[in-house]
């Protein structure tokens, strides 16, 4: 059988006269369209290698899913062309570029989906609620009863006190009655619709507002539904987009209620509208009192409750807001210009860190502890927009472009808090926080190799009992990363055969009595020692071992890792790139079914000037956040109690990698492991190949007091957790258990880390 997975599809046409070349291009499958004007007989072997198009797998172009032609020996042209069911060219070269070493692997869209193609869960995400429905069953549920008991009992309440002011001025007593109203219906508005009275509108546009009553409580307002009553605006002359008319602004009570009324209520509802966007899925509740606000402006006597669906069609009528629902734990899939809701309400940390840490330097308002957990707050959001303009940009621009992005821009993040802690260190004299950086490096690879991993594992073994991948690739990702380690650690490893054993509180336990003349020295006498605190001391900047033999390790290891991240993107990106076509064809496989026939035009979240412009101010705010984290941290590292080390190891390294997290989590549900182990094994690779050698690169221009030395426990612990990770993925399949089992090994090294004592001097 024709190999069908990521294979491009080609067409053929002749050469014209004059060099013009017409160029066609045909979905297919399996094999490629019979020589022009011929036809292939049922059950016909394969034609002559001249007059058919073999597909081409992506060693064949720099550029996979672009353009690329090529003759052929009869003068044709074969065209390469995005998969048939890849959304578009920009998302199938993002997908193209996970498949990339080097390249960050993101799972969500760069581009704008058509919301008449997304499922109807998601169109109901975007519904205003504004369409009145025929309910079948009873408004009564959970959410329902939960936004009564946190938020519709103090609204009703605050609308009954305002209610009590309206009639006490008697001149604003509609306002009173009116608000009255709306306290019964804010406290259970489910059912229940607002509408505005059209009371000039003409009988040709009455018809248009009564329309087919919805038959279901999960229907939605979309172009193929008709609502009972529309929410299109009136033409009877009001004004304003809320529907004031002139003789409004003319009538006392309407300056009691702006003065009394409504300011307090706008507060109210501000607030449920701010809390209950944070919570995300009580959005349905903030767009309802995002309505709310703009009622405040209207006319009361033109404003109505109904809780009868069927008397709305009886009369003209706008409707301001409907309501059956207050809790949607779907959510958490709605985006803001291509990013998830969940990081864009996090960008709330940013602001806070900033006004806190900037605007707060004495700490009258807040404690160091507080800056520094909405300091490392702040930093997961900016991450997430890093990696997504990264991703967008890639996707919009050529190989090259990519990956010159992907290596400078792709350990921004975690090199903009390395470097900040280590200045800081260095400019304090102070070796802890050297340590700190080191623990978090080492505590990135630990997470990588182990943690995230065998966290895919274990959620994707749950959903899909057992998963397989490509193990050919995972070898390539194996060998690159037992180079890495190898180099990283090789100067640590050299060290200790090399280096002096360094103890304190050491008792002589020889008894004076067995000592005799030959057991004499000048500096005392010797024997048996019993000592406490030994350690390998090799930072003796003058001693001949470190500037002699450790020191020019350390640079050629630096200058060699590099080497090996250059020759694994040659390797896998244009010698031997068919090495992934079989991941490509699992994902092709495991890829949602798309609806090609109703094709859109390209639209991307965000174009190239755009995704400059925000990682440029990703970066910048990150930079800022970073010098936050570094600047507030010392009281938790003296004060929390907790080791050092445990500290660098978790908070410090797992934090910056959130989104790899989430996207290994997202891949591994879709049933593509390979990704998932893709991601660990490319940010562990980073870590080795481009970090280190560019911290000892600072080092050796700025002293920082960074060495590439590591203590026993980073080292023991790297090396374990490598071979605890290459046995696993031995046989190109793996299950919930093996996923549990490297967690639980991730946890008991954590737990070594937790329980060791704090570096010396610390």
């Amino acid at each position: 059988m024709a190999d069908v997975g990521l294979q491009t599809s080609v067409s053929l046409e002749q050469v014209q006269p004059g060099g013009s070349t017409v160029i066609g291009v045909e979905e297919q499958e399996e094999e490629a369209p019979p020589a022009m004007g011929q036809s292939a007989p049922a059950g016909s072997g394969p034609q002559s290698p001249h007059l058919r198009a073999r597909s081409h797998r992506r060693a064949h172009s720099d550029q996979p899913w672009t353009m690329f032609p090529f003759s052929t020996p009869e003068g044709f042209v074969a065209v390469n062309k995005p998969p048939s069911w890849a959304e578009n060219e920009i998302e199938a070269l993002k997908i193209a570029n996970n498949y990339r070493f080097g390249f960050k692997k993101w799972k969500s869209h760069v581009t704008a989906r058509p919301l008449e193609v997304r499922s109807d869960v998601v169109k109901e995400l975007y519904s205003e609620p504004r369409t009145v429905k025929l309910i079948k069953g009873s408004t009564i549920s959970p959410g329902n009863v939960l936004y009564s008991v946190l938020f519709g009992w103090w609204i009703a309440a605050f609308y009954f006190l305002v209610a009590g002011l309206m009639m006490l001025t008697y001149i604003g007593r509609i306002y009173g009655s009116h608000c009255f109203k709306l306290a019964k219906y804010f406290f259970w508005p489910f059912g229940k619709f607002v509408q505005k009275d059209r009371d000039g509108d003409s009988g040709e546009e009455q018809s248009l507002h009564n329309g087919s009553v919805h038959n279901s409580y999960e229907s939605f307002e979309s172009s193929e539904s008709t609502p009972l009553v529309s929410s299109t605006r009136s033409r009877n002359g009001r004004k304003g987009c809320c529907g004031t008319s002139t003789e409004y602004w003319h009538k006392p009570e309407t300056y009691i209620w702006l003065i009394l009324g409504a300011p307090l209520l706008f507060v109210i509802h501000a607030l449920v509208y701010f809390v209950c966007w944070i919570l995300v899925v009580f959005i349905p509740v903030a767009k309802v009192n995002g309505h709310a606000i703009k009622m405040l402006l209207m006319p009361p006597g033109s404003i109505r409750i109904e809780s009868d669906s069927m008397s709305a069609a009886q009369q003209p009528s706008e409707v301001i807001v409907c309501t059956y629902q207050a809790v949607n734990v779907y959510y958490y899939k709605y985006t803001i210009d291509g990013m998830n809701i969940v990081l864009v309400n996090l960008l709330l940390f940013v602001v806070l860190a900033l006004i806190a840490g900037y605007g707060d330097k004495g700490n009258q308002y807040t404690s160091p502890t507080a800056k520094f957990v909405i300091s490392l707050l702040a930093i997961i959001p900016l991450a997430y927009y890093i990696g997504l303009a990264i991703a967008s940009i890639a996707a919009q621009s050529n190989f090259a472009v990519g990956a010159v992005l992907n290596a400078s821009f792709g350990s921004v993040v975690e090199l903009t808090l390395y470097i900040t802690a280590l200045v800081k260190g260095a400019a304090q004299a102070n070796n802890c926080y050297s340590e700190l950086v080191k623990s978090a490096l080492t505590g990135t690879l630990l997470g990588t190799m182990l943690f995230i991993p065998g966290l895919c594992m274990i959620i994707g073994g749950l959903k899909h009992h057992e998963q397989f991948f490509n193990l050919r690739s995972a070898g390539v990702s194996s060998t690159l990363l037992f180079v890495s380690v190898a180099g990283a650690f090789a100067p640590t490893i050299f060290s200790k055969f090399y280096g002096s054993i360094v103890c304190s509180s050491c008792n002589n336990v020889t008894s004076w009595s067995n000592i005799n003349d030959s057991l004499l020295t000048e500096t005392g006498p010797s024997g048996t020692f019993m000592c406490s605190d030994c350690h390998q001391e090799v930072f003796d900047q003058e001693g001949t071992l470190f500037n002699e033999h450790i020191k020019p390790l350390i640079y050629t290891c630096a200058v060699l890792l590099p080497l090996a991240y250059i020759s694994g993107l040659l390797f896998t990106l244009k010698t031997h790139s068919h090495i992934y076509d079989e991941e490509k064809t699992e994902d092709n496989n495991t890829a949602p079914n798309q609806d090609h026939n109703n094709s859109h035009s390209t639209i991307a979240h965000w174009s190239r000037l755009k995704g400059v412009t925000i990682l440029l101010v990703a970066t910048v705010l990150m930079s800022l956040c970073a010098d936050l984290v570094t600047e507030n941290m010392q009281p938790i590292l003296t004060g929390s109690g907790v080791s050092q080390y445990f500290i660098g190891v978790t908070l410090l390294a797992l934090v910056p990698d959130t989104p790899e997290i989430v996207n290994g989590i997202q891949f591994a549900l879709q049933n593509n492991l390979s990704l998932s182990i893709e991601v660990g094994s490319s940010i562990a690779v980073q870590v080795c190949l481009l970090q280190m050698p560019i911290l000892v690169l600072v080092n050796a221009i700025h002293e920082i007091g960074f060495q590439l030395l590591f203590i026993d426990l980073h080292l023991w612990s790297v090396l374990f957790s490598v071979l605890v990770m290459n046995y696993i993925f031995m046989d190109g399949k793996c299950d919930y258990f093996q996923g549990s089992a490297m967690c639980i090994v991730y946890l008991i090294i954590v737990a070594m880390y937790f329980f060791a004592p704090n570096p010396e001097g610390c």
